[in-house]
């Protein structure tokens, strides 16, 4: 049973962090300026802007922030400043105990994967796959659809995509219903093999990724297919993986190809992920995926208080 954080309210105080690594200072003051507007009471970890060469410290630096925006009662939800490398690195000297005793909403992607899989692993807690405060809600980047990604967290109602945020392509028709899983696909393969290892049994599967060449793709799908991953989901979704028209064209191909011969429903071309807009979904929360017309339906991520 999945654990599902409280939903946000107005005058909610919230943190960001930064585990992957530090981001730009003002992009982080424009994203900052964008959760203020949607009535949050916003505080940045301790370490946020923080670089070392030295990576033990470091490390130690970003998990003392996560740990405190989660162990602070007067602290909500948790967002994630932006992207980068390394959370794997920390992943194992997380408290995932006090985690689940202190349940609350934590948000990011890209490299965050690695964590989302890891908390909803080890401390049966909802997290969040969505746009981050530095990358995706500055001035230049964010669009409403991603700023209107947020009020889920306020409203606790559940989310409904479908070709009108996107033109949605069907690969393989079928209807799943499961919990939805997964994240960016470079992280999801590294975890293979760890207690961090993304969860796809008897679930949607959602994947996505950046700039990566169609055969990297080829061989990353084809390590989870070899690892087991897709011998039990009931579904997968098919998120943007930000490439140039021709090689997402190659890209495509790799994706027909892969799942040509699949039991489930398979669904691309989702604005989650490295995109503008970015809409955030909850994962660990129930599911459907239909395909006659293609649509993801999704649980709440949050509890209402």
């Amino acid at each position: 049973m999945m654990i599902k954080p409280r939903a946000l309210q107005e005058g909610d105080r919230v943190a960001i962090v930064a585990p992957a690594g530090p981001p730009d200072k003002e992009m982080l003051r424009q994203g900052k300026r964008v959760l203020e507007e949607m009535g949050l009471d916003v505080i940045f970890g301790r370490h946020v802007f923080s670089v070392e060469e030295e990576l033990t410290s470091l490390d130690q630096k970003r998990l003392a922030d996560l740990h405190e925006a989660f162990f602070d009662p007067a602290i909500r939800g948790i967002f994630c400043a932006n992207g980068g490398f390394g959370t794997a690195r920390i992943a194992p000297m997380i408290d995932y105990e006090q985690i689940q005793r202190n349940p609350k909403v934590f948000w990011g992607y890209s490299d965050m994967t690695y964590l989302l899989n890891a908390i909803q692993n080890l401390s049966h807690l909802v997290t969040f796959h969505g746009p981050m405060v530095a990358s995706d809600l500055n001035d230049e980047q964010r669009t409403k659809e991603t700023e209107s990604t947020f009020l889920s967290l306020f409203t606790g109602e559940s989310l409904t995509y479908d070709s009108s945020h996107s033109p949605l392509n069907t690969l393989v028709y079928g209807t799943g219903e499961g919990r939805l899983v997964g994240g960016n696909l470079t992280l999801l393969t590294n975890g293979l093999g760890t207690p961090y290892q993304v969860n796809a049994d008897g679930a949607i599967l959602l994947i996505e990724d950046v700039e990566e060449p169609a055969f990297k793709i080829n061989l990353m799908l084809t390590h989870l297919e070899q690892a087991g991953v897709f011998e039990s989901v009931e579904g997968v979704v098919i998120g943007n993986f930000q490439a140039d028209p021709e090689e997402y064209a190659k890209i495509k191909k790799v994706l027909q190809d892969f799942f040509a011969c699949a039991s489930f429903p398979v669904v691309e071309n989702f604005y989650i992920g490295h995109c503008q807009p970015n809409y955030g979904v909850p994962l660990g929360a129930n599911a459907k995926l239909t395909t006659s017309p293609p649509r993801l339906v999704i649980d709440s991520g949050v509890a209402k208080s």
